[in-house]
């Protein structure tokens, strides 16, 4: 039994140096020490030998036992470093190698230019203001003394919700004239970028929807001569000190007076036509319409609550697409809408 014994231990000592995997070492564990096992199966002889030799053996079997318990060990530990040390090496990561390059967007032209003209007029002192798409048309016509029957309220130029022609997409953010009004008390400097929505055939110049910049200046002993050159200030910064600008008479129901200021094409330069054909983004005019303007009209401060006899008041509205046209040197407003990002990258 003696050198049965010893075989059992040698072999096992051999075959455990030569194990490679954990699961090929868990199948040896179980041959070798498990209850089926090479060295159980010599202890059940135990009780055939003599009782002075059974001491002696049992001795001997748990020393075998023991050295093969402990080689597993010093194995299953050889092992498990090794497929560690090649599981890090797989996933490792090598700190030298150049990042991909992560590819940073940027604001669209509208909302570059918009921001421009939010820092030009908050440092004016006008205060930014929202409010709903979704309007009642006491708002949006109403109570800026724009009557029924206006064309401007005709449902082939409105966009209404329901049958009585209460409810609409604004057309203008005037409206933000009437709410901003009837909740503050004056003076009042306020601004209101936002979306508007009419029913505009979609050419060069047109969209049916788009975004429209309300101002308006509340205060005692304000003139037209205060909202001129309000404008022209405004202007001067966004476009540059040689940009060309003109007024125009026009009429307004919310403000009387009322003007338009044009800015000089930026594409045929004042002259109407380029090479030869006539200029696709001003018509042929050779301006390009900027904005309504206009005193207020006393009849829209009077819907508010506020004393015309006391109080006068300038306001206006323009278009952000005609202006990023004019800023970017854009030629059709629809290329703002595509979103085709080759033409927007150039921005």
């Amino acid at each position: 039994m003696k050198e049965q014994l010893e075989l059992i231990k040698q072999n096992a000592l051999n075959a455990l140096d030569a194990t490679e995997t954990p699961a090929a070492l868990e199948e040896l564990r179980v041959k070798l020490l498990g209850k089926k096992g090479e060295l159980t199966a010599v202890l059940k002889m135990m009780g055939k030998l003599s009782p002075e030799e059974r001491p002696v053996m049992g001795q001997l079997a748990n020393a075998v036992r023991a050295e093969i318990e402990n080689k597993l060990e010093q194995r299953k530990a050889a092992i498990n470093a090794s497929v560690l040390e090649a599981k890090l090496a797989a996933e490792s990561i090598d700190v030298t190698i150049p990042g991909d390059t992560v590819e940073l967007g940027h604001q669209h032209p509208m909302n570059q230019v918009l921001q421009q003209v939010k820092d030009i007029f908050v440092g004016l002192g006008y205060t930014v203001v929202d409010g709903p798409e979704v309007e009642l048309a006491s708002y949006n016509f109403t109570r800026l003394n724009i009557e029924e029957g206006h064309p401007s309220r005709d449902r082939s130029d409105t966009f209404y919700f329901n049958e009585e022609d209460s409810v609409l997409l604004r057309t203008q953010t005037s409206s933000m004239q009437i709410r901003f009004m009837e909740n503050n008390e004056p003076p009042l400097c306020m601004l209101a970028p936002g979306r508007v929505f009419r029913k505009d055939e979609a050419d060069a110049t047109h969209s049916p929807m788009f975004h429209q910049i309300e101002g308006l200046v509340v205060d005692e002993h304000i003139t037209m001569g205060d909202l001129k050159g309000a404008l022209i200030t405004i202007m001067r910064a966004i476009y540059g000190e040689d940009a060309q600008m003109r007024f125009r008479p026009h009429h307004f129901p919310f403000t009387e007076p009322s003007c338009e200021m044009d800015m000089q094409c930026h594409k045929c330069h004042g002259t109407g036509e380029v090479d030869g054909q006539v200029c696709s983004t001003c018509h042929g005019e050779g301006w390009i319409e900027l904005l309504g303007a206009g005193m207020v009209h006393p009849d829209v401060l009077r819907n508010c609550g506020i004393d015309p006899e006391k109080y006068s008041g300038f306001a206006f509205g323009m278009g952000l697409e005609r202006m990023a046209l004019g800023r970017m040197r854009i030629n059709d407003m629809r290329l703002l809408f595509d979103n085709d990002v080759r033409f927007l990258n150039q921005f």
